[in-house]
């Protein structure tokens, strides 16, 4: 006779959103789906590459390179704080659709890595190549999930995070950009 397989019982789950809220937030959109807002970043250099940028009244997030790259490493790279934005948006995602179908989650991990290539040297001298050859080729996401739902309902609200994830949709999809010395 073989052993049957132990039941996991979840015994605590991750703090939970306002569901309320997430629903008039819902309804805001589907009233108004052009509706848009802008996020305000101010980033100042503080010599080499370490940089400060300023949200709000948060604290700075530092960015840096590493020493193979002639920063001081002091301070995730601008790449992996592109990562990090990701896994953030689509942490969100994950919880508002979790809630929006009333599933409580129990832990909620993203795993984000991204190949992603310089050759031209930030346009320094380096490689002659297209724009389209520079930065991430590929990003790869690995999401654990667990809560009190099916592995293919918790597949399901993964995937609809995704689609609908501002930020990764920035990053798949052209986004106008304008840059320009100010006034």
């Amino acid at each position: 006779m073989s052993a049957s397989p132990a039941l996991n019982t979840v015994t605590s789950y991750l703090r939970p959103i306002d569901a309320e809220g997430l629903a008039r937030f819902a309804e805001k959109g589907r009233n108004n789906p052009k509706a848009r807002g802008t996020n305000v970043v101010t980033t100042i250099c503080e010599g080499q590459y370490r940089t400060l940028s300023y949200v709000g009244d948060h604290d700075p997030v530092v960015v840096d390179e590493p020493l193979h790259l002639f920063g001081e490493n002091t301070a995730p790279a601008p790449g992996e704080i592109a990562l990090s934005a990701l896994g953030g948006c689509l942490a969100v995602g994950i919880t508002a659709v979790a809630t929006w179908k009333g599933v409580r989650l129990s832990k909620l991990e993203l795993k984000l890595e991204g190949d992603i290539g310089n050759p031209a040297a930030w346009g320094a001298g380096g490689a002659e190549t297209l724009p389209a050859d520079m930065g991430f080729q590929e990003i790869r996401v690995a999401v654990t999930v667990e809560g009190d739902a099916s592995r293919e309902t918790l597949d399901e609200i993964v995937r609809q995070a995704n689609a609908y994830s501002p930020v990764a949709n920035t990053m798949r999809n052209p986004v106008p950009f304008k840059i320009a010395l100010a006034p």
